[in-house]
């Protein structure tokens, strides 16, 4: 009798279920769905004598991107990497015999993420040649991000009608306060840190003299870096490489070569010729640009997805990546949640199979106490098992405070750190209301009562208290980085105030420990754990399966991201809209951030 209600419970949920399905997909879409189950791809598999192409609009993450039911159907990987997929294959088709070479290929806009991350592939692609095997780099229009990474190539190829970028630099911010103004919205601002220009956007209309000071050093000692690593790999100097940006900026294909920046000008059907060299295959002439797969070949997205599971081992290195604005509560796509984040840092405590830990920081900060709440749960977790931090493109304000529960901080040169400063912003919208004939009229127990409102502005009491917050958190702040850094508060206030740094100045002033990227770290937690080479990696929150994915997506509605366009005037209105999706993410209960706001975006 049990039996008989199990399977009949089962039937009716399998029915449920079915008419769930069909409700939300209609015919087509369920149709859609098991025509997905179906295909199978051997998309992945490695031929003989085969050229990695190394797609340069493929976007590289921290934590492992969810697949989509898109990549299922295809039976192509994500255009999505995380760092350690990218890595860990260029570093395997070094090693693997099937893989002859490399191609850069660049048509699009490359991915979104900063040179920090940029270093550490183009590391893993030096590794690569180093090994003897050869990387051809072809792109149309190279970008200054683009060549940094074909910079490491043994050919550099640009099309005959194509150009190059080498100008230099620049950080391009967006204030609103006029609008506001405008508008009828009002601003008052109180904060903590000369440096801290993270409200400027709505206060002013241009930058601070201390928020240019910064912006300007964090640039002059990126593109330091950058000129200085693209002429040592082609026999330039930074000097002439400077010469260049100063005076031309925009190369044409001829003049690129001519400078020595290209090896070669030429169209695609001359990449194929030489990717058929390395290959072996017999020559098969076109004219044609777009037959880009006459050569045996395999995109480094599908080539990642086939490479073997790591061997489990008792001994497990967690890799926990805090990537996005720290928010309160659970956090959306793309955020970190400060409950979330700290449940599954105690999760953590109790797995005996975890000897140590890494802690993967690409973030702007955000709530200040959300990150007070992440860095209780790093400490315990660190008095249990040793916590190593790894710094990305930027760990900055919150990012940095999250940072100093760990006992090692790994950053690369242009990873942007620092930012020691909070801050809180009080929004109302008494005059645009009351230009709409919109009033209010309040009755209270207190004068305070009604504090928090946005129907008015605060007055001067009320400002003293939300200073007072600000304050007591700037207070935590540099006590928090003091015992982390083991400096005198003294010293940390002689590097705070919200000033940002590169993440080699941070070394200097001793934010930072080492240089180093994600591999570093992880040898280095390995290392302290005393696990030998007896361990294996894990990493954490664990992505999502497109099922899982179509699952979450009946219960909830996402806003997918903005697709991003070429041109100057869908860039900048895209920019916009990127800046005002900011704003949701103000959900401190005290109303206090360590944040970084300005555009990282340096073009």
């Amino acid at each position: 009798m049990g039996q008989f209600f199990k399977q009949t419970f089962a039937s009716c949920l399998g029915t449920l279920l079915g008419l769930l399905a069909f409700s939300v997909l209609g015919v087509g879409g369920l149709a859609f769905l098991l025509l997905s189950l179906l295909i199978s791809s051997d998309s992945s598999s490695v031929k003989e004598k085969s050229v990695l192409v190394f797609n340069l609009a493929t976007n590289i993450s921290d934590a492992p991107p969810s697949s989509s039911l898109a990549d299922s159907l295809t039976g192509e990987s994500t255009t999505t990497l995380n760092l350690r997929q990218v890595i860990a294959a260029i570093e395997k088709a070094a090693l693997d015999d099937n893989i002859v070479g490399l191609l850069l290929y660049g048509r699009d806009n490359i991915g979104e993420y900063g040179y920090a991350t940029l270093t550490e592939v183009r590391q893993a692609l030096a590794k690569f040649r180093q090994s003897g095997k050869k990387i051809i780099a072809y792109d149309m229009e190279w970008t200054e991000k683009e060549y940094y990474l074909a910079s490491v190539a043994e050919t550099v190829i640009i099309n005959p009608v194509g150009r190059m970028e080498i100008n230099g630099l620049s950080s391009q911010q967006t204030f609103f306060a006029d609008a506001l103004e405008k508008y009828g919205v009002g601003v008052q601002v109180v904060k903590v840190g000369s440096f801290k220009g993270a409200v400027e956007p709505y206060t002013r209309q241009d930058l601070s003299v201390q928020n240019r000071q910064q912006l300007q050093t964090l640039l002059d000692t990126i593109w330091s870096n950058y000129s200085s690593t693209v002429a040592k790999s082609r026999n330039l100097t930074p000097q002439q490489v400077q010469t260049i940006s100063d005076t031309q900026g925009i190369l044409e294909a001829t003049t690129a070569k001519e400078a020595g920046f290209v090896d070669e000008v030429a169209y695609l059907d001359r990449v194929i010729v030489l990717a058929k060299e390395l290959t072996g295959e017999a020559k098969n002439k076109t004219n044609e640009e777009g037959n880009s797969s006459s050569f045996s070949q395999i995109s480094l997205a599908n080539y990642a997805s086939s490479l073997d599971e790591e061997e489990n081992s008792s001994n497990q290195i967690a890799i926990v990546y805090a990537e996005g604005t720290i928010v309160e509560g659970q956090g959306d796509r793309g955020q970190i949640g400060g409950d979330k984040l700290a449940k599954e840092l105690r999760k953590l405590q109790g797995k005996e199979e975890v000897k140590a830990v890494v802690l993967r920081i690409n973030s702007p900060g955000g709530s200040a106490t959300a990150s007070e709440v992440i860095l209780r749960e790093i400490k315990h977790l660190d008095a249990t098992k040793p916590v190593i931090i790894s710094m990305g493109d930027v760990a900055a304000s919150g990012g940095y405070w999250i940072a100093m529960g760990g006992q090692r901080i790994f950053a690369d040169n242009d990873t942007i750190t620092g930012s020691i400063g909070v801050f809180g912003l009080l929004l109302n919208i008494q005059k645009i209301a009351n230009n709409n004939g919109i009033d209010w009229d309040t009755v209270k127990t207190g004068e305070l009562a009604d504090i928090s409102t946005i129907t008015r502005p605060k007055n001067p009491q009320e400002l003293e208290i939300y200073q007072a917050a600000v304050n007591r958190f700037y207070d935590l702040f540099i006590e928090t980085v003091a015992k982390g850094r083991k400096l005198s508060p003294d010293k940390v206030r002689t590097v705070a105030q919200g000033r940002v740094w590169t993440g080699k100045d941070a070394v200097k002033i001793g934010l930072v420990d080492q240089i180093g990227g994600l591999e570093v770290a992880v040898q280095y937690a390995a290392k302290t754990a005393k696990l030998g080479d007896d361990w294996s990696l894990q990493e954490y929150p664990r992505s999502q399966s497109w099922q899982e994915e179509l699952l979450s997506n009946f219960l909830q509605t996402y806003l997918p991201p903005l697709t991003k366009n070429n041109h100057p005037l869908t860039q900048e209105w895209q920019n916009f809209q990127q800046e005002l999706l900011k704003l949701p993410t103000f959900n401190d209960p005290h109303r206090v951030y360590a944040k970084l706001l300005f555009n990282l975006d340096f073009r």
